[in-house]
């Protein structure tokens, strides 16, 4: 009988890395303007872009007296919102880093990036 090679190679899985991107800001055509700031920048480097997903608003309400010690119903009340989006960058490349990290965006705007 011939001998047969039975030297079978496993499939290789790709392993895809993605970059998460969090972005946070006070005002929400900023980081409108942000996002879609990034969103160019990666697809331009040539990477996958999922997103921009919104995620909720966090709102904190500040309720402040107007006058001290008398007055009680007088009051003040504030609202801070944070609005929030999430955008995942699929397989980015050296060059998809590179530009992420030397970019230039608005003041006022918290950004995360984290390899996953």
């Amino acid at each position: 009988m011939p001998t047969k090679n039975t030297t079978e190679t496993a499939p290789e899985e790709q392993v895809s890395t993605k970059i998460r991107v969090k972005i946070r800001a006070y005002d929400n055509k900023i980081i409108d303007k942000s996002t879609k700031t990034i969103i160019d920048t990666a697809v331009r480097a040539g990477a996958q872009v999922v997103g921009p997903i919104p995620l909720p608003t966090e709102k904190t309400k500040y309720t402040v007296l107007k006058s001290t010690f008398v007055h009680k119903n007088a009051r003040d009340q504030y609202e801070m919102r944070v609005h929030k989006r999430l955008i995942d960058i699929v397989n980015p490349t050296a060059k998809t880093i590179d530009e992420l990290s030397n970019l230039n965006l608005p003041a006022g705007v918290d950004i995360e990036m984290k390899m996953m």
